[in-house]
This record gives C-alpha cells, structure tokens and sequence, in this order.
C-alpha cells in the first residue's frame, strides 16, 4: 500500500500545482466558446480554477477531429503491441506524478487524501494497464462453416466515442472508460462533471506525453446542456458511455434516438442492499464490511450498500459493532491523512443528503458546511431513506425475520447494482446470490470484484454494456463477419 505523507506535505504539493483550466482539443489547451466555470474546493469553499468551458463549436471541433484521426488510422490501425506500449507509458507517467494528481482529486472533489493516494491513483494505474495487456491477447474467431467458406469474427473499433463522468470518482471512472475504448482503437472525447473537470484534463495532457496522438483523447469541461447534449445528439459520434444519475442516463437513450441511434451503455443508480442472515459468522467482521459499504467515499458511491437488512436475531450485537467501528472513521479535513471521510462534492448535493436527515438518528451529529458525518437510522421498508438513493453517508437499517423476507426485501427496488450476503451457509448464500436481482452479488464481503470481474447492473441501475473484464473493452468494438467463398469455381454456380 502506498505511504501517506504528512497533512503538510500535501498542503506544500497543492500550493504548487499549476492547474489546468480550459478544454483539451487536438493534443493541447484551447480557450472554449462557453462561459466560465469556477471549480470549488467542497472543504473549504476556496475557487480552485475558472475554467473555460466548452460550447457547442467545440464540441463540433473535437468530434471532427476524433473522427478524422480514427479515419486516419494513427491510432485505430496502429499495431495493437504498439498502442499497449503506449498506454503503458502513461501509466509510468501517472506513477510519477501520483501525488499530484492524488492532491488535485482531493482538492476538487472533497475526498479523502489517504483513499485518492491508496485507492483512486494505484487503481487507475491498475486499470490502463489491465487493458493495455490485454490489447494483443484477445484473438477473434473463426465459424464451422465447412470445407466451401472460412467465416472470421472479428472485433473493429467503434469510432468515435463520447465517455460522460461523475463526480464521486472522477480519475477512476475516466480510467474504467478511456483504458478500454483506448485499448480497443477508438477516439476518445471526455465530458467530466462540472464539479471535478481538474483532473480529467490533466490525465488528457499526460496521456499526449505518453505518445497517444492528437485527436485520440481529448476532453471537454462544461455542463449538460452545452456539452453533454450536443455529444448525445451528435451525429458523427458512434457511442456514448455514461455513468451517473439513472435520470439523465435516460435522456442519453432519447438523445441516441434522435440522432444516429448511436450505441449507449449506462452505469447508473443504486439502492444496494446489504443482508445479515442469522446464521452469519463473525459480527465483528461483518461490522466492518457494513461500514465501509455505507460510508466509504462518504457514501458517494453507487455500489454503496446503505441498506443493511438484518435478521433480527442478530440485529442489536451487530449494531453495537457497528457503532464501535464508526468511532475510528474520523471525519474533516480532505487533506488531513488520518480523516477517513472528507466533504460532500458541493453545498447542492449537501443540502440534497441533509433533506433525509430528521430525528431518531442512531448515529451521527449536525452536518457543518459540506461535512456530514455517518448517519443510521432505523426505519421501515417503506421509508424514503430505504427507498430513494440519497448518495451520502445515511444507512438504513430494516429488521427481517426470515430468509425469504430479507431476499424479497433486497430485490423490492427499482434499482438492481449490487448486493452483498452474510451467511454461514454455502447453499443459503448460493441461493440468495441467484435470487437477488443485481449485477453483482458478493457474499460475506462488500465489494465490486475487481478488474477482472464485469461491473454493472439491473433494471434501472443499467443498460447495455459493463465496465471490467473482457467485457468492458467488447463494449467499444463491433463485431463483424467476413464470409470468404472457398469453393472451386469449376463445380459450377453454387449461388441459390
């Protein structure tokens, strides 16, 4: 794991960054057509930047030219080896700067220093370099077609793809979107959120220095409206990737409908339930797999798990654990690497989370500024707070008294993420795993497999394609069929 410096040193790396602050067109910064845009430290209320944003004729400008350098094929045609040696240099280059760019993700972000060091950076670096490997050892195919015809299966880039990001985790869902669609040969261009547009445009400029050519990566910062609609409605745009809220992955399938009936895979929403069995071993470790779920990342996550349903037998121990964990999750300064927990993304998502706060909180203290400390409440299914995605530090807590009740209570949302299943029993946990409507399921542990394993979900929680794994580079090719006739034409016409 990697080590933390000191509160101060960080201070000292964040006093000298020289922060990027207008779009990334065509391998460099350009002044954008939109208006100004000021990014704000969520800790401290501090202007980190003014941004120039994008407008619609840079949008135009960038699609043009991710268009004309796929068709150019400097990097759709590139040698797959040689594309992975590139990719690979930028993850040399973001190893060297990693404190950097750790420091500007906390800084725009509000989160924690200790996980954008540990977590956020070494992940990024992880995931390039997962899908650079990967690049020229995945072979097509060929069908059984008989003596007569040799038919290939084979993938092609899509083209131009348009990637839409968050803000709970900025340089990491980048890096789940650009490292595969890179990977795979396709021009690049990134809409971050308007809340955390810094270090996107920083990863374009090094990917640029690692040799990615001009027009491959480029990245657009500005809002919904002046950027986000225009790349959903553009028609020279072949796919957009998207992760974020459910509603506005919606208007990204209406946008694909207007337009070219571009592909669209969505990431959205979550209300991921975390279920305690009777039988589940060890409440200590269940503790703490509870607590990460709901809290981790101030419960800015969609994967979070912040509704724990509990069998009532084991309720009140698992609480008092519960709680005796939360003590050590301090939460305050960003930068400060003993707080775990660091400020809510701005005074807008803020007072959005504080709206589910009331009386007969279990846990928690009064929010102070965008600082809201982990909050539990016990509360009935019917609830609000265990029905609507707050994605902030509030867990809800839902006694059961069977098996069959808590499975049907998990799958009673309109989202289906991820769930997570604490049992003693291998056929009880096999069973809950195949009953639970989510796109992963994992058991007597909280998390989202890794890498390896494909990410994404149900129902409302997604929609055409998954991050991770194999799958997640598939998503950004096409697959074509090349039918070759291998008969002797002397055996006369077999056409008919």
């Amino acid at each position: 794991m990697t080590e933390l410096l000191t509160r101060a040193e960080y201070a000292a790396i964040a006093a000298e960054i020289d922060l990027p602050a207008a779009p990334y067109i065509d391998g460099k910064f350009r002044t954008g057509s939109g208006p100004m845009m000021e990014t704000v430290n969520p800790a401290t209320g501090a202007v980190l930047a003014k941004i120039s944003t994008a407008g619609a004729e840079d949008v135009d400008l960038a699609v043009s030219r991710a268009r004309s350098t796929f068709d150019a094929g400097t990097w759709s045609r590139m040698h797959p080896s040689a594309r992975k040696d590139v990719l690979i240099r930028m993850c040399k280059l973001i190893t060297r700067r990693s404190n950097e760019l750790a420091v500007m993700e906390s800084l725009d972000s509000g989160k924690p220093i200790r996980d954008c060091v540990q977590i956020d950076i070494p992940e990024v670096i992880h995931t390039i370099k997962w899908h650079a490997e990967l690049i020229d050892k995945i072979y097509d195919q060929t069908a059984p077609s008989g003596e007569d015809a040799m038919a290939m299966i084979v993938r092609e880039p899509l083209g131009v793809v348009a990637a839409i990001l968050p803000w709970n985790f900025p340089l990491l869902m980048m890096a789940w979107k650009i490292a595969p669609a890179l990977a795979a040969g396709n021009s690049v261009i990134v809409k971050p959120a308007e809340q955390t547009s810094l270090t996107a445009l920083r990863l374009a400029e090094i990917a640029h220095m690692a040799g990615v050519p001009r027009g491959v990566l480029q990245v657009l910062p500005g809002d919904g409206p002046c950027v986000g609609a225009p790349l959903g409605l553009h028609m020279d745009v072949d796919m957009v990737s998207f992760t974020g809220s459910t509603e506005t992955g919606k208007r990204f399938l209406r946008y694909a409908a207007d337009s070219n009936m571009k592909e669209v895979t969505l990431e959205c929403g979550g209300k991921n339930p975390c279920v305690v069995l009777a039988d589940a071993e060890n409440l200590d470790h269940v503790a703490g797999h509870v607590v990460n779920a709901a809290f981790w990342n101030m419960g800015e996550n969609c994967s979070a798990a912040s509704r724990l349903i509990v069998h009532r037998d084991v309720k009140a121990p698992l609480m008092e654990r519960i709680a005796a964990r939360l003590r050590d999750w301090r939460t305050g300064d960003p930068l400060d690497p003993a707080n775990h927990l660091g400020a809510l993304v701005d005074a807008e998502h803020t007072a959005k989370v504080t709206g589910y706060l009331g009386e007969g909180a279990l846990t928690g203290g009064a929010p102070e500024g965008n600082f809201v400390p982990p909050t539990i409440y016990e509360v009935r299914a019917d609830d609000p707070r265990a029905r609507e995605e707050i994605f902030g530090p509030v867990l809800s807590v839902i006694e059961v008294s069977s098996t069959d009740e808590a499975i049907a209570l998990a799958n009673e949302t309109s989202y289906g993420l991820a769930a997570s299943v604490f049992t003693a029993h291998i056929r009880t946990a096999l069973r809950a795993a195949r009953e639970i409507k989510a796109g992963t399921v994992t058991v007597n542990c909280y998390g989202e497999g890794d890498i390896s394993t494909p990410f994404g979900g149900f129902k409302q929680s997604g929609f055409g394609g998954r991050d991770n794994g194999v799958e997640a580079h598939d998503q950004f090719t096409q697959i074509k069929t090349i039918w070759v006739d291998l008969s002797d034409p002397a055996d006369g016409d077999n056409v008919g």
